[in-house]
C-alpha cells in the first residue's frame, strides 16, 4: 500500500507553505525533511505549532507516569520472581500483565526527552514507541480478560475451577497469539501503519490515512482489542458480583430459619464483607479499564470515520495519555491489593511502613478469593 499518498499536496509545496509568514505563524512539520513528512499524516500539518509550554506540561505528566510505572512494575516483578509463596499458576497472568505495562513504561523517557526537545522522534523511534505501546495496550487488555476468567472460575467455581500451571501456560499462549498479529501488521506495513499523532512526539496506528485500508484496520482493531476483552472483563466480574451477592443472601436466609444472627463465626463477622470487597474490586477494575481505553478508541473511530476536524493535537493527546496511565496503575490495584503480595512486600520492604500482618486460618479462604 502506497501511504506517501496521504501527504495530497506536493511535498515542495508543503515546504513552501510552512515557510510563508514564518515570522507569524509556522505550522506543525515545517522543520522536517520530505523524507519524515511522508510517515506523518496530513492532517496534522495544518495545525499550528503546539506551544512549547504544552509539551513540557505533558514531559512532566510523563515524568509522573515513568516514576509511578517503574515502582509499580518493578516491586510486582520483583516480588512475585523471589517469593515462593506467590509462584501460584493465577499469579502468572499478574506476571504478564506486568511485563506488558513494564514495555510501555520502559519507553516513557524517550516521550519526556522527545516532548522537552518538542520534536519528531525520527521514524524509528516512532515505530519502536508504537510497537511497544501496541504490545501494552492490546496485550494488558487480553491479561485482563484472562484475569477475570481466572477470579470467576475460582469464586464461582471452587472446586472444578482452580487454575492449574498448565492451563495458565496454555491461556498465556493464547494471549500472545491473540495480540502479535496487530502489533506485527503496522509495522511491517502488511496492513495499516505506525505513525505520530497529536504532537507528533509518539506514535500509533494509522487512524486518520482517507482509505478504505484505513477504515477496515481501525474497525477491526476496535472489535478485537476494545470491544471483545472489555465484554469479558465486564461479564466476568458481573458474574463474581452476582455469585458473590447471591451467596450472601443463601447464607442470610439460613440463618434466620436457624433464628441465629449469622452464620460466620465472629473473625469473620468483625472482617470486611466479602460481598462489598468482591464488588469494589469488581467495579474498580471495569472502571479502570473503561477509562482509559474508551477516550482512545473514540478518537480511532472519529479518525476513520468520523469528522477528522474534531482531531485537533490537544484534543487527541490528552486520550493518549489517559491510555498510557493504566500501564502505570494496574500494578497498584492487581498486586497491590493482593493481601500475600503485601505480606512479602512487608518483609522485603520493611521501609514503606506497610506493616501486613500474616492471615489467619479464617481469612484463608477470604485471602484465596482475593487471589
Amino acid at each position: 500500500m502506497d501511504f506517501n499518498r496521504s501527504v495530497l499536496r506536493p511535498l515542495s509545496q508543503l515546504g513552501s507553505s510552512f515557510m510563508e509568514n514564518e515570522d507569524e505563524l509556522q505550522l506543525m512539520g515545517w522543520n522536517l525533511t520530505p523524507e519524515d513528512l511522508t510517515h506523518i499524516p496530513e492532517h496534522w500539518l495544518s495545525y499550528p505549532e503546539v506551544r512549547a509550554l504544552y509539551h513540557y506540561i505533558l514531559a512532566f505528566a510523563y515524568t509522573i507516569l515513568f516514576c509511578l510505572g517503574v515502582i509499580g512494575n518493578g516491586l510486582v516483578l520483583w516480588i512475585f520472581c523471589v517469593s515462593k509463596p506467590l509462584r501460584t499458576p493465577s499469579n502468572l497472568f499478574v506476571l504478564n500483565l506486568a511485563l506488558c505495562d513494564f514495555s510501555m513504561v520502559l519507553v516513557l523517557p524517550i516521550l519526556i526527552y522527545d516532548s522537552i526537545d518538542h520534536k519528531y522522534p525520527g521514524h524509528l523511534q516512532c515505530q519502536i514507541f508504537a510497537l511497544c505501546g501496541s504490545i501494552s495496550g492490546i496485550g494488558a487488555g487480553a491479561t485482563n480478560a484472562a484475569i477475570a476468567y481466572d477470579r470467576y472460575s475460582t469464586i464461582a467455581k471452587p472446586f472444578e475451577g482452580r487454575m492449574t500451571y498448565g492451563k495458565a501456560l496454555i491461556l498465556i499462549i493464547c494471549i500472545w497469539t491473540y495480540v502479535l498479529p496487530w502489533c506485527l501488521f503496522p509495522l511491517t506495513e502488511k496492513w495499516n501503519r505506525f505513525v505520530p499523532e497529536g504532537f507528533l512526539t509518539s506514535c500509533s496506528f494509522d487512524y486518520l490515512t482517507p482509505t478504505e485500508e484505513t477504515k477496515a484496520f481501525v474497525g477491526t482493531m476496535f472489535v478485537i482489542c476494545y470491544v471483545i476483552p472489555m465484554s469479558f472483563i465486564i461479564y466476568f466480574y458481573s458474574q463474581i458480583v452476582c455469585h458473590v451477592f447471591n451467596h450472601e443472601k443463601a447464607l442470610r436466609e439460613q440463618a434466620k430459619k436457624m433464628n441465629v444472627e449469622s452464620l460466620r463465626s465472629n473473625q469473620d463477622a468483625n472482617a470486611q464483607s466479602a460481598e462489598v470487597r468482591i464488588a469494589k474490586a469488581a467495579i474498580t477494575i471495569c472502571f479502570l479499564f473503561v477509562a482509559a481505553w474508551t477516550p482512545y478508541a473514540v478518537v480511532a473511530m472519529i479518525g476513520a470515520f468520523g469528522d477528522q476536524s474534531l482531531l485537533t493535537p490537544i484534543a487527541s493527546m490528552l486520550p493518549a495519555v489517559f491510555a498510557k496511565t493504566v500501564a502505570c496503575f494496574d500494578p497498584y490495584v492487581y498486586a497491590i491489593s493482593h493481601p500475600k503480595y503485601r505480606l512479602e512486600l512487608s518483609k522485603r520492604v520493611p521501609c514503606l511502613g506497610i506493616n501486613e500482618k500474616p492471615p489467619t486460618t479464617s481469612d484463608t479462604q477470604s485471602i484465596t478469593t482475593a487471589a
